[in-house]
């Protein structure tokens, strides 16, 4: 179904929210049946614990110094989720009330991903390769700088971004975890491997909610990609910083680390462009404005301006030691 050009936010989300709450149990995993991250962690009430972490330790030592850099940025973005929380319920009509399907959502997610932080940090601690103090001073950075992701308020800006936001995450973690495999650390492996299937569940159910918006207010819809892709997609780590660093400068020396190792890449960006434009159909929209209308023209025509540019991209030198790793 769609609806007139004068469909506001608030209506579409109302209407969503059955679409929603009817389908919490493909989007969420209930607790019962989560992994939870002593899953994959020595126990410490057994008396092989030792043992298990020096195995972990030694493990952990064939990492590659970037490929540990990015683990440990991977961690503290991560880390950072009460900001993300956060950013949620400030969405302009997102309906807060408990058993809204909508709150439910933003609960369980925010349940989900929590996991994914204690787990990568509690497997650093154990590492032995980590300054846990200078990790955990660019974690409260993190948290306490913030973010601008150029969605304002709007849930329609906020829908784009975490479709694509969770791909990347994806992209990432199940990257690392293949790295971790070929050094001999299989521990690690599975530990990303674990992460990426939850992003991998996220990116879809964002992706599912623009497919209903776009059913509802397509022309909004339309324009609410565009603007973001103008703006270009941010990482929520994007103020990433060390002790004694500006903010942000330390974000750039750990996409040059995910870059070298191909973790993730400027082909990367372009190549969950081109999925959310099939995913959302993008060409064969119906009813929209002129205005609209010239938005997916921006669109369509991306991928391949971006791929343009990203042929002409170096791939950055190693120049930089981090404060995190000892």
């Amino acid at each position: 179904m769609q609806t007139s050009i004068s469909t506001t936010r608030a209506e579409v989300l109302q209407q969503m929210e059955g679409f929603v709450k009817s389908n919490m149990s493909t989007f969420l995993k209930s607790v019962e049946d989560s992994w939870q991250p002593a899953d994959y962690l020595p126990d410490s009430r057994r008396d092989t614990f030792f043992d298990e972490v020096k195995e972990l330790r030694e493990k952990a030592g064939s990492l590659s110094y970037d490929l540990l850099a990015v683990l440990i940025g991977d961690t503290i973005t991560e880390e950072a989720l009460p900001n993300y929380e956060a950013w949620f319920h400030e969405l302009d009509n997102i309906n807060r009330d408990r058993n809204n399907g909508w709150a439910e959502w933003i609960r369980g997610w925010t349940a989900e991903e929590n996991r994914h932080g204690d787990l990568l940090n509690r497997y650093l601690y154990l590492s032995g390769r980590v300054n846990m103090r200078e990790f955990e001073v660019s974690t409260q950075y993190l948290i306490n700088d913030a973010f601008d992701l150029g969605t304002a308020n709007d849930p329609y800006r906020a829908f784009v971004y975490t479709s694509y936001q969770e791909q990347a995450t994806n992209i990432s973690h199940r990257r690392v975890g293949q790295l971790a495999r070929t050094a001999g650390d299989d521990q690690l492996s599975k530990i990303c491997g674990m992460i990426a299937g939850d992003e991998n569940r996220h990116a879809r159910v964002y992706k599912a909610f623009v497919t209903e918006i776009f059913k509802y207010d397509p022309s909004e819809m339309m324009l609410a990609f565009e603007d973001m892709m103008r703006k270009k997609i941010v990482m929520p780590a994007h103020y990433m910083r060390e002790m004694g660093v500006e903010m942000g400068k330390t974000f750039g020396h750990f996409t040059d680390a995910a870059q070298r190792l191909g973790v993730y890449t400027s082909n990367d960006y372009t190549d969950i462009l081109d999925s959310l434009i099939t995913d959302w159909d993008i060409e064969h929209l119906k009813g929209l404005t002129g205005e609209a209308e010239k938005a997916r023209d921006y669109v369509m025509a991306l991928p391949n301006r971006l791929r343009r540019v990203s042929d002409r991209m170096p791939v950055p030198k190693l120049e930089y030691k981090f404060k995190w790793i000892s």
